[in-house]
């Protein structure tokens, strides 16, 4: 029974970073919610939540890289639990950048506040900003149920906001023509809009590396993604 310990006490230790990780996620994914919120309607106190929460989540990725360092040096993992606790550091890294670019979106709802948006551009980005919500949600709960389906729905939403993103600048660009007044402000606009993008090529980025951690396949793989579907479910 001895010899189980040291192995029960790794798995504790991989179940700790999980449970870190999934944290992690949940307050990236309500820092941008508020962002969304404070963009759409403008609210000071959210622009602050925001940027808070920006702050907890350096100190929680910085956290989980040194938790994770610790179990790869002490407990010396390999393979699929090794790739697990790099994915680990990989995913904290981007929910920390998506938390950086949330609060680049509250902020810009500073210079917004009280403006008369033209409809078309507006609309384009609330939508842009609901696929996106649902893009990082699928991100942490493909890598937290190993879910390959989740990647695939995540590499489609990924093409969606690419097609509302270029239908964005398109917008803008008519709405400042039309309105040569409004281009001091439509400019920050077009800042959401490539913050919404990155966003999403964050939550990508979740899915490609939880590619990686089941199939060992390099991140990018996505002209193979069924066959990897397939085959992981024979296992």
């Amino acid at each position: 029974m001895e010899r189980k310990y040291p192995r029960v006490r790794f798995q504790r230790r991989l179940n700790y970073l999980r449970e870190d990780v999934e944290e992690m996620g949940q307050t990236s994914l309500s820092a941008y919610k508020k962002a969304l919120e404070a963009f759409i309607n403008y609210d000071t106190e959210l622009v602050d939540e925001v940027n808070s929460a920006n702050e907890k989540l350096h100190e929680m990725g910085d956290e989980i890289e040194q938790k994770a360092m610790s179990v790869i040096a002490s407990e010396q993992p390999v393979a699929k639990d090794l790739r697990f606790i790099e994915t680990c550091i990989k995913v904290s890294s981007h929910l920390k950048r998506m938390g950086g670019l949330a609060s680049n979106i509250a902020d810009i709802a500073r210079h917004l506040k009280d403006k008369n948006i033209p409809e078309k551009p507006m609309n384009d980005i609330t939508h842009m900003g609901d696929i996106v919500d649902g893009m990082v949600s699928k991100s942490l709960s493909a890598f937290l149920n190993e879910d390959m389906n989740l990647v695939r729905e995540l590499k489609k939403d990924d093409d969606k906001v690419d097609d509302l993103f270029d239908l964005a600048l398109k917008d803008i660009s008519t709405s400042m023509f039309q309105e040569k007044d409004s281009i001091s402000f439509l400019i920050y606009l077009l800042f959401v809009a490539r913050f919404l993008e990155r966003i999403a090529d964050r939550a990508e980025n979740i899915g490609d590396r939880t590619i990686y951690m089941i199939t060992c396949e390099k991140p990018g793989v996505a002209g193979r993604l069924d066959e990897l579907i397939g085959d992981s479910k024979k296992k």
